[in-house]
């Protein structure tokens, strides 16, 4: 029954039906949110074993001779950069183990720029009148949010089915020298699910830059984290850009915030040589080490790769089937109506769902009003802006699989009211 196609009558009879639902979700008085990404507590459990760590001092010696309880070793011990620079396919000259977020890597990557520079830049980019950053759209509103901070001007990038537009960021990033970087989530974006290609990642290493200290901020959050026996494939950014003549041109970033703890995991950091000589240089400063004890407890915990893996199956057993949950729903409930779209993501944490243009803010308060937060609308483009208001990040990870049901039920009533509404609007 494709909205679109039905008479007005029709339409009223079957907004009066939805509206009586929604009635009724109200009066349940529920408190769901599913405002952000975070694991659930099933998670959680799976990295307990990590804090049975032994207290002798013995225990606190890594094989390379360091003494976890002590100063030293900015950029982390051997042992958490040999495995992590496994995981991102780098050497452990290229790496760099910092505290418990990407986010606070992320984050003191772009102060640096904007006060010291980067490597191979003339100056620092907080002393230039304009500074810009191309942000592929939708996103992650805390890169956004970084940017927007340091006063940083974002010019939006539509996504594609491989990645960003690239005949656009190729176009833009030639003509202009005061566009300094882009934001990237290469594998499973945050929200639409995408890889990037391996032709957009040789795209991205290749281009032509008007600025010669442009970089990529290649946030990699979701690198292993499947929902299927059959996960996507990342061509190697580092190596691409290497073998472009382009190897300063990337930073890379990821966490164990979804692997182990999110309020206690580690961040990573991966650059060439030349890129991570500056940052150690400037973290001697600002700090004497990051907490040798916690990467030491992860090292112990995970073990080696396949460690890791074997953790990112539990981690998909459990939040797979709640993706199904929210697909199923949604195709049930929305899928024969022409009024939403979404995608079915083969890892990460988001499913993005779009309405018709102009309705998701309506949309999400309306499913506030009936107690399901939902990310607000316009959070995945830069300055809050969805130009079509359509966008919506679903998170399906955290909610029980009743609760989610529910709050996904109400959504699709959200949806159809709002969507009828608006083809009544658009008649008159």
């Amino acid at each position: 029954m494709e909205f679109n196609k039905l008479g007005r009558d029709e339409l009223n009879t079957e907004l009066s039906s939805l509206k009586k639902i929604y009635e009724d979700f109200k009066a349940e008085n529920l408190k769901l949110d599913m405002s952000r990404g975070r694991p659930c507590t099933e998670q959680l459990e799976l990295s307990m074993e990590m804090l049975d760590f032994p207290s002798s001092s013995d225990s606190c010696k890594t094989p390379s001779g360091t003494d976890i309880r002590n100063y030293g070793l900015t950029d982390g011990i051997p042992e958490a950069k040999e495995l992590f620079s496994e995981l991102l396919e780098v050497s452990t000259k290229e790496i760099i183990i910092g505290g418990n977020s990407s986010l606070n890597l992320m984050y003191d990557t772009i102060s640096r720029a904007m006060t010291f520079g980067v490597y191979g830049g003339t100056e620092p980019w907080g002393r230039l009148p304009t500074v810009k950053f191309l942000c592929p759209s939708p996103g992650y509103d805390r890169h956004f949010a970084i940017t927007e901070l340091f006063n940083i001007e974002m010019i939006t990038v539509p996504m594609k089915e491989d990645g960003p537009d690239m005949d656009m960021v190729e176009r833009l990033a030639a003509d202009d020298p005061s566009i300094k970087g882009i934001w990237c989530i290469p594998k499973y974006s945050n929200p639409d699910g995408i890889t990037y290609s391996d032709r957009v990642v040789e795209r991205f290493a290749q281009m032509r830059t008007a600025a010669g200290d442009f970089r990529i901020f290649w946030d990699n959050a979701y690198i292993v984290h499947h929902l299927s026996d059959k996960p996507d494939r990342l061509k190697n950014i580092l190596e691409a850009c290497k073998n472009a003549g382009n190897p300063d041109r990337v930073f890379i970033f990821t966490s164990t915030s979804k692997i182990t703890f999110p309020g206690a995991g580690i961040a990573i950091m991966a650059a060439s040589e030349n890129n991570i000589s500056q940052i150690k240089k400037l973290l001697g400063v600002q700090t004497i080490g990051h907490d040798k004890i916690n990467q030491y407890r992860h090292v112990r915990f995970l073990k080696d790769l396949k460690g890791i893996y074997d953790q990112m199956k539990k981690h998909a057993a459990i939040l797979k089937p709640k993706f199904d949950i929210v697909l199923d729903i949604l195709s049930s409930h929305l899928g024969e109506k022409n009024i939403a779209w979404w995608n079915r993501p083969n890892g990460g944490y988001f499913i993005s769902f779009n309405t018709l243009p102009g309705c998701a803010s309506a949309v999400v308060k309306m499913a506030a009003d009936a107690g399901v937060v939902l990310t607000s609308a316009g959070a995945t483009f830069p300055y809050g802006k969805d130009p079509n208001d359509a966008n919506i990040r679903i998170a399906p990870t955290l909610p029980p699989v009743s609760d989610l049901k529910k709050a996904m039920e109400l959504l699709c009533v959200c949806v159809q009211i709002v969507s009828i509404q608006k083809l009544l609007g658009d008649e008159e």
